[in-house]
C-alpha cells in the first residue's frame, strides 16, 4: 500500500515494475534506529546518483501501514522514494524475506535491497542478522 492524496491505495507491483529499472530496499521497521539513521537516508542522499545510473524508481518497503510509511518518508525528506507499507506482511512473506522478531514487533521484513529490471530481479542482497552492509545505497550504487 502507498499513500495517494493522504489515502492508502494498493500498489499493482507487476505494473509498477514493467519496463523499468527499480531498486527496492526493505527495512525491519519505520522510525527504527538503523533504518532511520542510515538505511533510508542513504537512499535519499544517493537518489540522484542511482537515477543517473539508469534507475527509474526507488522503493522502500516495511511491514508497517501506509500512514506510518508516509509519515516516515515525510520526516526523512524522502520525496524521491516510494514508501510502501506492507501492513499484513503479505508482500514480504511472498518473497520469503520475513522474520519473526517476537515480542519486539512480530513479523517483520529482513533487511535487503534488490535491483529489478523489467520485473526480473537481477541483484538481491539480503543482510545477515544484525548487519548493515549489503543492502545500503552505496552497495547498490556500486552494483549498477
Amino acid at each position: 500500500m502507498t499513500l495517494v492524496d493522504g489515502q492508502p491505495q494498493p500498489v499493482d507491483v507487476p505494473a509498477f515494475l514493467a519496463g523499468k529499472k527499480v531498486v527496492v530496499f526493505a527495512v525491519p521497521g519505520a522510525f527504527t534506529p538503523t533504518c532511520s539513521e542510515a538505511h533510508l537516508p542513504g537512499y535519499v542522499v544517493l537518489a540522484d546518483q542511482l537515477k543517473a545510473k539508469g534507475v527509474d524508481e526507488i522503493v522502500c518497503v516495511a511491514v508497517n501501514d501506509a500512514f506510518v510509511m508516509g509519515a516516515w518518508g515525510k520526516a526523512q525528506n524522502a520525496e524521491a522514494i516510494h514508501m510502501w507499507g506492507d501492513g499484513d506482511a503479505s508482500f514480504t512473506q511472498a518473497l520469503g524475506l520475513d522474520m519473526d522478531t517476537g515480542a519486539f514487533g512480530g513479523t517483520r521484513s529482513q533487511r535487503y535491497a534488490m535491483i529489478i529490471d523489467d520485473g526480473v530481479v537481477s541483484v538481491l542482497n539480503v543482510e545477515p542478522p544484525k548487519t548493515f552492509e549489503h543492502s545500503k545505497a552505496e552497495t547498490i550504487l556500486a552494483a549498477l
